[in-house]
Order: C-alpha cells, then sequence, then structure tokens
C-alpha cells in the first residue's frame, strides 16, 4: 500500500510502501482514503514529539475522508459503502497518509453526499478541537464576551464560528489581511495583534476584561490572560497554558476523537453554520510540500492530500 510517512522520527517525509491493513478488529473500520487534512500537528507526529502509539517506518496523519469498504463484527451505525470522515488516535494501523486507513468506528462521522471529500478531511481536528476549547475547557453561553486570539488560521476560524453560533459576541485578534475574513466567520470586533496595546483595547471594550478566552497563538497565552476579566476563563490549543492568576481558570485543550461530536459538526457543516476553505490539494508524492506549506500558514485555507 502507498502511503506517505517517516521511516525513523525526525527523517524527512517520503513515499513508503507499506503492508496492507490486516483483519479488522470487532470495533474498526476500514476506510478507502479519498483525502486526508494536513496540519502542523502533523509535524509533532513525525519528530516523535505526539504519541501516536505508532512506530516507524509509519505512515502520517490522523484526519481522513473516504468510503467504508468493511466494518468489524460489532460495528453499528455505519456500513460498506458510506462516506466517512474521522479523527482516530491512537492510530490503529496505518495513518490517514495512505491509501487505506483504520480507525475505530467510535471516532467515525457519517458525511453527507452534498459535503465533498477534500472539504471532510479538512474538519475533523480543527472542529474537534476548537468545539472541546469552547465547550468542555470554557463552557462558553449565549450573551458572554469571548476573545479569540490569532484567529486567522483554520482552527481558531472554527473557534469563532463556534462561539457566535453560541450566541456569545467574539472579539478577535488577527492580522490585517484576515480581519475581513475573521469578521465574516463572526466575530464582532477584530483587533491587530501586532499592536502590543491589544489587550489594553479588549479591556476598554468589555469595561474590564473578556468572560472567556481561547489562545491559539504558541507562547500567547500570557498577553491573552490580560484581556480577560477576574475569575474569567482561558484555554489555550497550544499545550503552552501560562500559570493561573486572579482566580482565572486555565485550561490545555488537546484534541480527542469522537464521533458522535464529530458527528454533530458535520452536521453544522452541511448546514453552512460551519465553513471549511481548502486552500491547496496535493497528491501523495508531495506530501512534503503539503506539510511545509501548513507550518508557514495557508491564510486561514486548510491543505489536504488526495491519494
Amino acid at each position: 500500500m502507498k502511503a506517505a510517512g517517516v521511516r525513523r522520527f525526525g527523517d524527512p517525509i517520503e513515499i513508503l510502501d507499506l503492508p496492507g491493513p490486516g483483519p479488522l478488529r470487532p470495533d474498526e473500520v476500514l476506510i478507502d482514503v479519498r483525502a486526508a487534512g494536513v496540519g502542523n500537528w502533523d509535524e509533532f507526529a513525525r519528530t516523535g514529539s505526539w504519541d501516536l502509539g505508532a512506530r516507524p517506518p509509519m505512515a502520517l496523519g490522523v484526519e481522513a475522508a473516504g468510503l467504508v469498504t468493511a466494518v468489524g463484527g460489532q460495528v453499528s451505525g455505519v456500513g460498506a459503502g458510506d462516506r466517512v470522515c474521522v479523527h482516530s488516535a491512537p492510530l490503529r494501523g496505518p495513518g490517514a497518509w495512505a491509501q487505506q486507513h483504520v480507525a475505530a468506528a467510535g471516532h467515525v462521522a457519517l458525511v453527507p453526499a452534498g459535503v465533498p471529500f477534500d472539504v471532510a478531511a479538512a474538519l475533523p481536528v480543527p472542529a474537534l478541537t476548537a468545539d472541546q476549547a469552547i465547550g468542555d475547557a470554557l463552557g462558553v453561553r449565549s450573551g458572554e464576551t469571548v476573545l479569540v486570539h490569532g484567529a486567522g488560521g483554520v482552527t481558531a476560524g472554527m473557534l469563532v464560528q463556534l462561539v457566535a453560533h453560541r450566541g456569545a459576541t467574539v472579539i478577535a485578534t488577527a492580522g490585517p489581511d484576515s480581519a475581513d475574513r475573521v469578521t465574516a466567520l463572526g466575530a464582532a470586533t477584530v483587533l491587530d495583534y501586532h499592536r502590543p496595546d491589544w489587550p489594553k483595547q479588549v479591556r476598554a471594550l468589555t469595561q474590564g476584561g473578556v468572560d472567556a478566552a481561547a489562545n491559539a497563538v504558541p507562547a500567547g497565552a500570557g498577553q491573552v490572560m490580560k484581556a480577560v476579566r477576574d475569575r474569567g476563563r482561558l484555554a489555550t490549543i497550544t499545550s503552552d497554558p501560562p500559570p493561573a492568576e486572579r482566580d482565572i481558570t486555565v485550561r490545555a485543550v488537546l484534541v480527542a476523537p469522537d464521533g458522535r461530536r464529530l458527528s454533530g459538526l458535520v452536521r453544522l457543516l452541511a448546514e453552512g453554520v460551519l465553513t471549511v476553505s481548502v486552500g491547496a490539494r496535493f497528491p501523495l508524492e508531495q506530501a512534503a510540500a503539503a506539510l511545509a506549506r501548513a507550518r508557514h500558514g495557508a491564510h486561514g485555507s486548510a491543505i489536504v492530500l488526495q491519494p
């Protein structure tokens, strides 16, 4: 089976010829991959700093969309021929950057016919991360004011959309070239994060600070803290939570697979509540270039591989 991955952690990405998936466990599904998402999290997997439960030589990739070709004996609710997307970790076999991908059935979501495979493949990790941040970590409620710091990226764009969908007011920070796009996603106010006084601007707009904040900028959570009111909440998706102060609740968010939750997010995508823009599509042979582009930013657009 053709796949894109590494022979050793830290090696350059290359095309690998891996054995095809073996017999399925009772709770697994086999997916013919039509598209696989690419994000900066895949760099952590490439270097071994994100333990996916597999060892090289291994295909990378933790999110995919495609057609189910087989299911384990205890699987219900999904069958051969179904269109699905998935984020599944730890890996049950080769990663998603391959012609076929094995996943736990409980991590899979059905995809309506009107949603393209490339869009469905780019949804799982950003959408689950955002939903777990604003739902589990922050508990955002209608009527609150919420800050999204670094809203120009794909995952942070999901944060903006989901916070607005909950009926909260979004204040976002982004670069000037992203301001119009972030506003279109649902932000009421977009501040330029290049200005060092943006936390003071937030406090002035909110008479003391936002109720909750989500940080999507590496090493940015400390600045975000300055914009949160006393006894507020802060969540960061960058694995670098700052020390708590002023009775602010601080939580770090690491995405977790959840097929039921993903199914709800797919429904929002199909209804137009959520949008995902795919900015670049690469063949499997150009996986290294795809990851390089993701690491250097794609202006809020997702990147996918098409095996």
